[in-house]
């Protein structure tokens, strides 16, 4: 999940970085292939020789939104890095992007966001406790990514509250803290709680400096 400057990235990233931009600034009706040329600094006949149409390059951004949710999940909880202060504020400075694309794709309908959805609601299932209450886990993942979500949908309300923007380093640990206090502390394994919480305090970052 390495950062990288977009002058070490291949044409083909840089246009779907771009795309990503667009699309969360205008929506996926709005955006065209000339915007997101334009943004990316190559030419309309490049970005459809790498993508072909504007609906394969939104694909393209779907999937690497996944596989950027894919890869935090896997380091952060199955390699056990979550609650380290260099992956944390890793995750804060290059989740920004995707988070905004991501948002904007589920409150516009755009096609594929129901099935986005869905995959990320599969990523989270097996990270939920078991529990013989009748409740199916597939739902309470539901809610529990679409309550995650939420803040970012009030992004610029949340914003004014805490004083900062909501996805900067600092309002995302923010934000972060009053969810894990406002979610059921037996939702996740003890171990997963502990390490978010790590990720979410002040002293991780000054850990870094």
């Amino acid at each position: 999940m390495t950062v990288r400057p977009p002058e070490d990235l291949t044409a083909r990233a840089r246009i779907r970085d771009a795309a990503m931009e667009v699309f969360a600034e205008r929506g996926w009706k709005a955006a065209t292939i000339r915007a997101i040329a334009e943004r990316a600094g190559v030419s309309p006949a490049l970005l459809q020789h790498h993508f072909g149409t504007k609906e394969q390059l939104r694909a393209a951004c779907d999937d690497h939104v996944l596989d950027y949710l894919r890869q935090g999940v896997t380091l952060g909880i199955d390699e056990g890095q979550l609650g380290q202060p260099g992956f944390a504020t890793e995750i804060y400075q290059s989740a920004p992007p995707v988070v905004r694309y991501l948002v904007r794709a589920l409150v516009d309908g755009s096609p594929g966001s129901a099935l986005i959805f869905e995959r990320i609601v599969e990523l989270t299932v097996p990270y939920l406790r078991a529990r013989d209450d009748g409740v199916d886990p597939k739902i309470r993942a539901a809610v529990l990514v679409a309550m995650r979500l939420g803040p970012v949908v009030l992004g610029p309300q949340l914003s004014t509250l805490i004083g900062g923007e909501l996805l900067s380093e600092q309002g995302a640990r923010t934000v972060g803290a009053a969810m894990l206090d406002i979610l059921d502390p037996e939702l996740f394994d003890a171990s997963i709680n502990e390490q978010a919480r790590r990720a979410v305090r002040p002293e991780s970052a000054e850990q870094e400096q």
